[in-house]
């Protein structure tokens, strides 16, 4: 009787083991997602006690800016109607350094901020220095050539002679780091005198001039604090809720955040919008696929083929008009009036016409798609390269000397790409607050339900065979001699067939 007693007491405290396992494992199964909602938002809001504040004022990731220039094989040619030929040159990289400045919190639950970013040279990453010569459109010739096709044929003249007295021609043959960065050119004053107000700047041009050692303007950005939903998403840029280039309402909408981080819990059918200063607008980026990097599990968004799509071809992007081939954007509206236009490297994912009109393209979705990997449970990106091409609309002037009999093509000028790779301390930090330790909690919640029904299972398995059957047969009595299963008695002689055989037969 003490070993079954035993054993049942075993069985007993197995199965409370197992109960209370099991419903430690329901209850955290109920609470961790609520838990690790909480500690999210606790850590990726914009909140100088948040474990991304830090990261989110600067930037540790190293983000570097690759240029690749077209240099033209044969502009003697091209001025004659002959077809351009163009060469890569690069890549020329740069080290970009960014730190938001002048941050003030708001009541309505926003922050504002001008993010600083310096550029720096890198040579041993750069094939090539920043003395390298190329040979490229003259953007100045080709933007005032636009501006005076409407005009009269004296002015045009006029123009043409002013051009040849200066020494200015429709190519050039300058250093990355002029085209780059700035060089001075009697025809800036000359355009400052005829169109005042046309160039947004003074003294020498550049491509880059206006984007190292300067702020990209004021944005204004909700916390996250009071709505989580709306962390990161732009209010304000430059005190504007929308811009003012664009044909339609839809095209001047500023959505998105500011292109750095995104609102956290995404899905696949999250799209990730940012507003790009550079480019003068809102762009959107599609889910491709799930992907792990560094351990970490990632979403990949990348442009749809509607992003520099023509009107035609898309209808909501008829406010970035006046349009050419589908593929190519118009940003001649916030470029100073210059013909120059937005697309993807090499003309990828665009009408293929662009690239037949220039030999020495290649385009191909390696080297040219741009993407960025996010981590959807943070909205926080691990990996990124966003690559963008800028390309120059030239065609003869009549009445332009300069122009020559230059056919109409879009001819592209550079293309850069910038990226950024999290490592280190900035990932080691990150992935164990925000991966590692939710994905522990998860582990334990269902090794907890497991072990739980485990336990429950050895229990009830134990008592069934500590147990046994139920009815087991009665043993014999070893005071009483053998007997055969049934008894033969002599029969009684008050049985009926004992009397009649005692009567015998009636007579």
């Amino acid at each position: 009787m003490g070993g079954r007693s035993r054993g049942r007491r075993a069985a007993a405290a197995l199965g409370v083991a197992g109960l209370l396992c099991a419903a430690l494992g329901v209850v955290m199964i109920i609470l961790v997602p609520s838990l690790i909602r909480q500690q999210v938002a606790k850590n990726v809001r914009i909140d100088p006690s948040s474990l991304s504040f830090s990261m989110w004022r600067e930037i540790p990731v190293p983000f570097y800016m690759s240029v690749y220039f077209f240099d033209v094989l044969n502009p003697d040619e091209v001025l004659q109607g002959r077809m351009p030929e163009v060469r890569e040159r690069g890549p020329y990289v740069y080290r970009q350094f960014r730190v938001k400045t002048n941050i003030s919190f708001h009541n309505n639950d926003t922050v504002s901020f001008r993010e600083r970013c310096v550029l720096q040279f890198q040579p041993e990453k750069s094939q090539g220095s920043e003395g390298d010569y190329v040979m490229l459109p003259n953007i100045l010739v080709m933007a005032a050539s636009a501006m005076m096709e409407h005009r009269p044929m004296s002015l045009k003249l006029l123009m043409t002679l002013m051009f040849t007295t200066m020494g200015q021609r429709a190519f050039m043959n300058r250093t990355v780091g002029e085209v780059l960065w700035g060089y001075d050119d009697p025809l800036l004053d000359l355009m400052d005198k005829y169109f005042p107000g046309a160039l947004p700047f003074k003294g020498k041009f550049g491509l880059f001039s206006q984007l190292n050692n300067s702020d990209s303007g004021l944005f204004t950005v909700f916390t996250g604090v009071k709505n989580l939903s709306r962390i990161h998403m732009v209010d304000k840029w430059n005190g504007m809720s929308q811009v003012k280039y664009w044909q339609s309402d839809q095209c001047n909408m500023i959505n998105g955040t500011s292109g750095q981080m995104w609102p956290p819990f995404m899905t696949p059918e999250t799209s990730l919008e940012f507003y790009s200063p550079d480019a003068c607008r809102s762009m959107k980026l599609v889910y491709q696929k799930q992907g792990v990097f560094q351990g970490i599990p990632t979403y990949r968004f990348v442009a749809p083929n509607t992003l520099f799509a023509n009107g035609s071809v898309y209808p909501p992007n008829e406010g970035f008009c006046p349009c050419l081939e589908s593929g190519v954007q118009n940003v001649s509206t916030c470029r100073f009036g210059a013909p120059l236009f937005l697309s993807h490297p090499h003309f990828y994912n665009a009408d293929p016409v662009l690239a037949e009109r220039v030999l020495g393209l290649h385009p191909n979705a390696e080297e040219h798609a741009l993407f960025l990997d996010i981590h959807p449970v943070t909205g926080i990106p691990m990996n990124c390269s966003v690559k963008l091409q800028l390309s120059l609309y030239m065609k003869a002037i009549r009445g332009i000397g300069q122009t020559g009999q230059i056919q109409p093509v879009v001819l592209p000028l550079l293309w850069f790409a910038q990226s950024g790779v999290m490592g280190g301390e900035p990932l080691s930090k990150f992935y164990k607050q925000l991966v590692l330790v939710p994905n522990i909690l998860c582990y334990v919640q269902y090794a907890l339900l497991t072990l739980g029904c485990a336990l429950l299972l050895v229990a009830v398995v134990h008592l069934v065979c500590r147990q046994g059957p139920t009815d087991t047969p009665s043993q014999p009595d070893p005071s009483q001699p053998d007997q055969p299963p049934w008894s033969e008695q002599p029969p009684s002689p008050h049985m009926p067939l004992l009397q009649e055989q005692l009567a015998g037969p009636s007579a």
